[in-house]
């Protein structure tokens, strides 16, 4: 299924402009529900500018409004980005990510060491040589080396991540790791969510009205616990 171009500003601006389920502009955005969650929370590792997928010609305004009608509904997209093929060579990497290349070069050594230098090499936009100093920890910065997601480092997207980590896995003939953390409570976790943004959407208007609002009993967070 195509995605946003930018999907991560895309669900920002989508869950403060509607009233689409998380779950919802998950599906759209190519995103986790929990992503959904932090954004809505502005607990995401960076704030967001939102990005208007309607200007953006990639969701219509009628697709919004049957979503916003029927939480069940799956939006469509107008039309996907435009795929830039990728040629020979190493990825591209803005400047400002560039330091941040050990870190999580770092972290895919120690949580998936059965994936090769190459993969990680084209997955990161890095030589085999930084690889392996890294490894052997003969890395000029070393000292200051520490693991970190890629993913939140904005050096990959999840999807490529868990799409090389599956292949790694099924080439080396070990079971890729499988995300369960909505398992079981998964309705109710999106159906709390869903009960959370209305009350909060509840208190703001209590607020403007001089009023107060009553606590709500439980967070998302607390039932994810239990």
């Amino acid at each position: 299924m195509a995605q946003p171009l930018m999907p991560h500003a895309t669900a920002s601006w989508l869950v403060d402009n509607t009233s689409l389920s998380f779950e919802q502009i998950a599906e759209f955005c190519g995103l986790h529900i929990l992503e959904i969650q932090a954004i809505a929370d502005d607990t995401a590792t960076a704030k967001l500018t939102g990005r208007d997928p309607v200007r953006a010609h990639e969701l219509t305004m009628e697709e919004i409004e049957k979503g916003q009608a029927n939480p069940d509904y799956s939006l469509n997209m107008l039309k996907g980005p435009e795929q830039i093929r990728r040629t020979k060579g190493p990825r591209y990497t803005p400047v400002s990510k560039r330091q941040d290349k050990p870190d999580g070069i770092a972290w895919i050594l120690r949580h998936h060491p059965e994936i090769s230098d190459g993969a990680i090499g084209k997955l990161i936009g890095t030589t085999r040589t930084t690889i392996t100093a890294i490894r052997d920890r003969s890395h000029w910065n070393i000292a200051n080396i520490t693991p970190k997601d890629p993913v939140t480092l904005g050096l990959t997207t999840q999807r490529e991540l868990d799409a090389l980590v599956a292949k790694a896995a099924k080439a080396a003939g070990i079971e890729a790791p499988v995300d369960n953390r909505l398992e079981g409570d998964r309705e109710a976790l999106i159906e709390q969510l869903r009960a959370e943004r209305t009350a909060a959407a509840h208190a703001a208007e209590a607020a403007e009205n001089g009023e107060v609002a009553a606590p709500a009993e439980h967070t998302a967070e607390s039932l994810f616990k239990q």
